[in-house]
């Protein structure tokens, strides 16, 4: 079963628009979770203290823990979900230039949605629009994609050795 989002994840967002949301709120200890700009797959915890924004990286590790990027000969801590994390880190002393105290939420909620059905029905050709399908889903056809010479792709050529 797939782990929920806590409520202070706030997903793709810039550390200009992290540190005006921090800003805004104004309380010391004021924090959120995103996404980083710099190092894909992982998250950043955010937290405000004397008109300072301080950013700590969130590693996955393969098993799936969460641990803080610590530096130099600290002790790593691996915690199962986020909401653990977040919970040890409302601590005081934990390393961080202040604990965790109010969690900045996101407006709207972050839901899973099932996947959507395909509707092709008879009559109905590929590509045309939603309003012109009379609002369903119809299928498209599939895109070839060169994805070895595509600069955006996340697919590598591997040369043998």
């Amino acid at each position: 079963m797939a782990e929920a989002l806590p409520e202070c994840y706030h997903g793709a967002m810039t550390k200009k628009e992290c540190e005006e949301l921090l800003g805004r709120k104004n309380k010391d200890g004021a924090y959120l979770i995103r996404e980083s700009e710099t190092i894909q797959g992982a998250l950043c915890l955010c937290v405000y203290m004397k008109k300072v924004v301080y950013t700590y990286r969130i590693l996955q590790a393969h098993n799936g823990n969460y641990t803080l990027l610590t530096t130099g000969g600290l002790q790593e801590t691996y915690f199962k979900t986020l909401g653990d994390l977040i919970r040890n880190y409302k601590r005081r002393n934990q390393g961080l230039a202040i604990h965790l105290r109010y969690a900045v939420k996101r407006k709207t909620p972050r839901l899973i949605q099932p996947p959507r059905r395909l509707d092709i029905r008879p009559g109905v050709s590929a590509g045309v629009s939603a309003a012109e399908a009379g609002g369903r889903l119809v299928a498209l056809p599939e895109e070839e994609n060169d994805y070895e010479n595509d600069p955006s792709s996340d697919y590598v050529e591997v040369l043998p050795d």
